[in-house]
């Protein structure tokens, strides 16, 4: 078994960037791998997360045979209500992403630099993509994450010296978790916070596309 085949699941990397939520946090969390944070056992901590769409303060997704066709996060996916939680207009809910309420976004994305830009919205040059609410949220929020595949599906590497996709925004991601392991953004670096267990820091230098200081 590789040691990309021994890091974290899908859930484990979202339970990691969860894990750095601080009680009171107002979390906004973006389409894919960033949904599965709301499943994530936050203890006594009150999180309020908010989606684009305009569900705040939902919780975990909704089991299967117990969805409510009318409560859906980013992703589209059937969440479930927490107390307290309110349904608004969808300029509500970018009413208060741009009015600077958002504590912290977490996105998935193609590409991440290590001077902190990224890139989540469009692959290549041609026709297709869209940018959402991302920019927004990039521009507005307090603090970015990212919670992304340390590699693509051919392996070349997501963590890079600079994006060659269309940048998202410049200088914003704080942390990055991929299947490998938590990381910082340093300027010319990735620094690692924790490696997966299994995954040794010569598997994660051979996956990265810039330097990795640990």
């Amino acid at each position: 078994m590789s040691d990309q085949a021994k890091g974290f699941t899908r859930q484990q990397m979202a339970d990691r960037i969860a894990a750095r939520f601080e009680d009171g946090w107002i979390v906004n969390l973006g389409v894919g791998i960033p949904t599965l944070c709301s499943n994530t056992d936050i203890g006594d901590r009150r999180i309020i997360y908010h989606s684009e769409n305009g569900v705040i303060g939902y919780g975990p997704i909704a089991p299967t045979g117990e969805e409510d066709l009318n409560l859906v996060n980013a992703g589209g996916q059937n969440v479930t209500l927490l107390p307290g939680a309110a349904v608004v207009h969808h300029a509500d809910s970018f009413a208060i992403i741009r009015g600077g309420r958002i504590d912290v976004t977490v996105l998935g994305a193609y590409e991440v630099a290590s001077t902190g830009d990224f890139a989540n919205w469009r692959i290549g040059r041609g026709k297709g993509g869209g940018i959402g609410g991302a920019m927004d949220l990039a521009a507005c929020a307090r603090r970015v994450f990212l919670i992304m595949e340390h590699t693509t599906r051919t392996g070349a590497p997501r963590l890079v010296p600079a994006c060659a996709l269309p940048v998202t925004a410049r200088g914003v991601v704080k942390l990055v978790a991929t299947n490998l392991g938590l990381f910082e953004p340093t300027g010319e670096a990735f620094r690692v916070q924790e490696l997966a267990p299994g995954v040794g820091i010569e598997a994660v230098r051979k996956a990265t596309g810039t330097p990795v200081l640990v």
